[in-house]
C-alpha cells in the first residue's frame, strides 16, 4: 500500500472540507492539528480549493493535505500543484485514475457496487472510497459488497459522524472514514474554529476509545500477593481468579506474584485501536516500547509506553 494511505489509515479519520474563501485555510488546518488530526481532504467544490492547498501546504507542511471531489485531471494537476498529497473522486472515472496511477499520485475513487470495486483492481489500487456510504446501506451494504475481495481496504464516506465511526472502523476492511461533522460550512464560515478543535478532538477521542481496563500490583514476595489479593476480594466482594502469574479480583485488579514492569505495578489502558493509538501517541510526544508489541492477525493488540507514572508502566490493550 502506498505510504500516503499508510498514513491515512494511522489518522482514521479524515475531515472533508469545503472552503468558500480561501483565507480561511490556515486558521481552519491550525483547528485541526490542535484537535490532533492533521489530515484533511479539501473539495474541489469551490473555485477557492487550489488556493486554500496552497495556503494550507505552505503554512503547515507537517498537515497531510488532499483534495477531494476531483472530476478531471486538469483538476488533479492544479490540485497537485498546489500541494495534494492526495487524490479523492466522487466516482471511478477511467480518465483521472489513469492519470493519477501513471504519475504515483495517490488517488481513492468512489466505488459503491462489485463493478466499481473491479475496475480499481483492474488498475492496481488497494484502496476506494465507499461513497455514498449512508445513502448506500452503510456499513452493512459494505460488507456485503467487500466480502469478494479480501485485497481492498475502503474509505467510506458520506453520513459518516461520532455516533457510527466506530461501526465503521471496526471492521478489518475499513482503512479510515472521511466525515465533515466536526468542520460544518457554517463552523468556518463564521470563523468558529474553536469548535472546529474541540469537535475534532471529540472525533478522536471516540474514535481511539481509551478507558481504563486494569491495575496490576507487583507483589515483592508471596505473602504479600496472598495478602493484597485476598484483602481486595474480601473488601469488595469481587471473585478471585489466579492464574500462572497473577489472580484477577474482579476486572478491576491483577495482582501479580512477583514484581513485573513497573516499580509498582502496571496500568492497562484499552484502546479501539492499538495501531492507532501508537502512531496518536507517537505524533504527540509519547515514546511507546515497539520492542513489546503484541499482535493478533497481523495487527498490534498490545503494547506499553516507554515511560512508568508514578512507578506505574502502561500499556495498552486492545478492546
Amino acid at each position: 500500500m502506498n505510504e500516503i494511505l499508510k498514513q491515512i489509515g494511522d489518522y482514521g479519520i479524515v475531515p472533508v472540507v469545503k472552503i468558500d474563501d480561501a483565507k480561511d485555510a490556515v486558521p481552519l488546518a491550525k483547528a485541526l492539528i490542535d484537535g490532533g488530526l492533521p489530515v484533511a481532504e479539501i473539495t474541489f467544490r469551490t473555485a477557492a480549493a487550489e488556493e486554500a492547498i496552497k495556503n494550507i501546504t505552505q503554512e503547515f507542511p507537517e498537515i497531510l493535505v488532499g483534495a477531494g471531489t476531483v472530476l478531471s485531471v486538469e483538476q488533479v494537476k492544479k490540485a497537485v500543484n498546489a500541494g495534494a498529497k492526495f487524490i479523492v473522486s466522487p466516482g471511478f472515472n477511467p480518465e483521472v485514475v489513469k492519470y493519477c496511477v501513471e504519475n504515483d499520485i495517490p488517488i481513492t475513487p468512489g466505488c459503491s457496487n462489485p463493478t466499481d470495486i473491479e475496475m480499481a483492481l483492474s488498475f492496481g489500487l488497494d484502496v476506494v472510497k465507499f461513497f455514498p456510504a449512508e445513502s448506500f446501506g452503510g456499513i452493512n451494504t459494505l460488507k456485503a459488497i467487500s466480502a469478494p475481495y479480501s485485497m481492498i481496504k475502503f474509505i467510506p464516506t458520506g453520513g459518516i459522524n461520532a455516533k457510527n465511526l466506530n461501526d465503521y472502523l471496526s471492521f478489518n476492511k475499513v482503512l479510515a472514514c472521511g466525515g465533515s461533522w466536526m468542520v460544518k460550512d457554517e463552523l468556518i464560515k463564521s470563523g468558529k474554529f474553536d469548535e472546529i478543535t474541540r469537535l475534532t478532538r471529540e472525533a478522536v477521542d471516540t474514535m481511539l476509545g481509551f478507558d481504563i481496563d486494569h491495575i496490576g500490583i507487583n507483589s515483592p514476595d508471596e505473602n504479600t500477593y496472598s495478602e493484597t489479593s485476598e484483602k481486595l476480594a474480601k473488601i469488595f466482594n469481587f471473585p478471585r481468579k489466579d492464574g500462572e502469574v497473577s489472580s484477577f479480583i474482579g476486572k478491576i485488579f491483577e495482582v501479580m506474584k512477583g514484581v513485573g514492569r513497573g516499580k509498582n505495578g502496571h496500568i492497562a489502558i484499552k484502546t479501539n485501536s492499538v495501531s492507532r493509538a501508537i502512531s496518536y501517541l507517537t505524533r504527540n510526544g509519547v515514546e511507546v516500547d515497539m520492542n513489546s508489541v503484541k499482535t493478533s492477525s497481523g495487527q498490534p493488540v498490545f503494547v506499553y509506553l516507554k515511560d512508568e507514572f508514578a512507578g506505574f508502566a502502561i500499556h495498552l490493550v486492545q478492546k
